[in-house]
């Protein structure tokens, strides 16, 4: 069993580290086996996500003063937290998916941006695509002028070239 001090350190930890989380969604994982959460917890770990199950009373302590507190009152129940530094819409998204194959692992609230979101919003952010995929969806836009500005710069030679040809093999069929 902890000692109090271990527990102090918990907390402080586990406050230290959700200081720096902007983003996060709060599920109920109540029925849900053993199985079903190791394969939750391993999707998220590919996404470079985190999950932790965590006690309302100590998530209240932990929450307080972060980017998270809006969170505070909804620590009842069965409750777990997955969060991100950075990727809000690929936290949706993974959650989202499991919930629906899995329908025991319930949302209950969330932020992004440190501003409380409600469920529906949970859904339209794994709608989006992700900050990846806007990226090169961008850079696709970006790239697309030059490109075809050297397509068109390319074809001068290119018809020069076809035209001399065809005057060449209209010369050697003459001959």
């Amino acid at each position: 069993m902890k000692t109090r001090e271990q527990k102090h350190q918990d907390l402080a930890e586990l406050k230290e580290e959700l200081q720096k989380t902007g983003h996060a969604l709060m599920v109920s994982f109540q029925g849900l086996s053993v199985e079903k959460d190791g394969e939750l917890r391993r999707a998220l770990e590919a996404a470079n996500l985190k999950y932790r199950v965590i006690k309302n009373t100590i998530g209240r302590l932990a929450v307080e003063g972060t980017p998270l507190e809006s969170l505070k009152g909804e620590f009842k129940g069965m409750t777990a937290l997955a969060y991100s530094d950075n990727d809000p819409v690929g936290l949706a998204k993974v959650l989202s998916k499991f919930a629906k194959e899995n329908p025991k692992l319930t949302f209950k609230a969330g932020v992004v941006d440190a501003r409380a979101i409600n469920v529906k919003d949970i859904e339209a952010l794994a709608s989006m695509p992700s900050k990846e995929e806007l990226i090169s969806k961008l850079m696709f836009l970006l790239n697309a002028p030059a490109q075809r500005l050297a397509t068109v710069i390319n074809a001068v030679p290119r018809n020069l070239a076809v035209v001399v040809k065809q005057i060449g093999e209209k010369k050697a069929e003459a001959a």
